[in-house]
């Protein structure tokens, strides 16, 4: 008895960790869905989970918020001249600033 208990709640662990987890790679996807979508409470918590857990994917997510709000000025800059060299720099500052 106490093994089949066991093997039970083994299973029912499982698929808790499967449903709440997320790799790498997941998380990931949900940040960058995260800046064109609503994510569902159910990714919501999964993402801060995982966050609270994975320093890399917290930093990617500082890292892409940078670069949504660079893209995001140079799409309504676009009718201007722009200077790609100053344009490099300055993503390259920000990334640095959002690393600190």
């Amino acid at each position: 008895m106490w093994k089949q208990t066991g093997l039970t709640i083994r299973v029912m662990m499982k698929k808790i960790m499967h449903a709440l987890f997320l790799s790498c790679l997941k998380a990931t996807e949900l940040i960058e869905k995260k800046f064109h979508f609503k994510l569902s409470f159910k990714e919501k918590l999964q993402l801060k989970i995982h966050k609270m857990m994975c320093d890399a994917c917290s930093m990617y997510e500082k890292q892409s918020a940078v670069l949504e709000k660079g893209m995001e000025s140079h799409h309504k800059h676009s009718h201007e001249e722009c200077d790609i060299e100053q344009l490099k720099k300055q993503i390259s500052l920000n990334l640095k600033e959002a690393g600190n």
